[in-house]
């Protein structure tokens, strides 16, 4: 176990991946939650304004793109990660 320091512990890849975790979750629950509310506002619409429907979709496009995001950043993450033998330190 040689390089490993106080700078490079063992379970920072740990925290590394939690991270691109997080950005996953997080992004896909927002996603999921701005669908959710466009899909309430595209079913009051429909009732209210039915030849408006087609712009209330923009909202859920939207939101998706939000998803998208989320995944470019836990792969930029993820691909960062390296073992704490080749210097991968905590802050990283």
């Amino acid at each position: 176990m040689t390089g490993l320091t106080e700078e490079t512990p063992i379970y920072g890849p740990f925290f590394g991946v939690m991270g691109s975790t997080a950005a996953m979750v997080f992004s896909a629950l927002g996603a999921a939650y701005g669908t959710a509310k466009s899909g309430t506002g595209i079913a009051a619409m429909s009732v209210m304004r039915p030849e408006l429907i087609m712009k209330s979709i923009i909202p859920v496009v939207m939101a998706g793109i939000i998803a998208i995001y989320g995944l470019v950043v836990a792969v930029l993450i993820a691909n960062n990660i390296k073992s704490p033998s080749d210097g991968y330190q905590l802050y990283t």
